[in-house]
């Protein structure tokens, strides 16, 4: 009974607590049992460590939420890389036939992880962004080439004269003939046999109504003896245009079309071209 009426008279003694301001106001002075005192302390130690835990709280959901847009916007970058090179695959696989480039879609669409090693995948997709570059690149090349290329007959007929050494059936001596006679009736629509420019629309001399297309990548190609032509120098056609109607204009001893093909500077046989596919 002498302890607890010691224990009490110990933690209920009061404890005078003043505060003494640095100015002209008055002090003040408070009375606290020694108990209360520990019932603050604790309580200000309580109220501590629960701000703490909840700024560490507070400080660990915004470094979630920063990573988590970042995350986000990454796979929307990857997204949108990824939907490019599928509609550019689709177009080269028709083209070409080739194989899909699986390695960047199965890096995107892999579940057993349940993660995206984000830095692999960019190289995979700058690997593949720049095959697919090279891959434009030498489309662009062919498709050059294609469309600079003469293919098919300018009109269809009868080969009267080949390409080579023979007589001249007009002049009787023996001389080049640089490109092919197609025999066809006159005013038959003559049409150009690859993508080019108009170099030449006029009279040439033994040629008569001449035409010459500049169809680039070192190809020229030439359309004589015609009743008239329809184009004008400097102007652009496309494979299959009509660009004049067969004659007999110039040295010519009938109707037809004399058709050349020059490629870097030196006629060629036409026949190689002739049938050659063609859309």
């Amino acid at each position: 009974m002498h302890k607890v009426r010691l224990f009490f008279q110990k933690n209920f003694t009061p404890v005078t607590i003043m505060l003494v301001p640095h100015s002209r106001f008055r002090s003040y002075s408070i009375k606290l049992p020694v108990f209360g005192l520990y019932v603050i302390l604790l309580l200000s130690i309580v109220g501590t460590v629960y701000l703490v835990g909840a700024s560490l709280q507070a400080a660990r959901f915004y470094q979630a939420k920063a990573r988590l847009a970042y995350v986000n916007s990454q796979f929307a970058e990857i997204s949108n890389t990824v939907r490019s090179l599928k509609e550019s695959e689709s177009k080269f696989r028709k083209l070409f036939s080739l194989e899909s480039k699986t390695d960047v879609m199965d890096a995107v669409l892999v579940e057993d992880t349940g993660s995206v090693n984000m830095d692999a995948l960019k190289k995979q997709i700058d690997s593949s962004i720049k095959s697919v570059s090279e891959i434009r690149l030498y489309l662009a090349e062919q498709k050059d080439i294609y469309l600079s290329t003469p293919i098919g007959w300018p009109a269809k007929g009868k080969i009267s004269s080949e390409y080579g050494i023979r007589v001249h059936p007009l002049l009787g001596r023996r001389m080049l003939h640089a490109g092919v006679d197609i025999s066809i009736p006159s005013g038959t629509p003559l049409r150009a046999t690859a993508e080019g420019v108009v170099s030449f629309a006029g009279w040439e001399g033994r040629g008569g109504n001449t035409v010459v297309v500049e169809d680039g990548n070192g190809f020229r190609t030439a359309f004589a003896h015609n009743r008239e032509n329809i184009v004008k120098v400097g102007q652009r056609v496309r494979r299959g245009d009509v660009i004049a109607y067969s004659g007999a204009t110039g040295a010519a001893s009938g109707p037809h079309v004399h058709y050349e093909v020059w490629k870097n500077g030196k006629s060629v046989d036409p026949a190689d071209y002739l049938d050659r596919w063609v859309d």
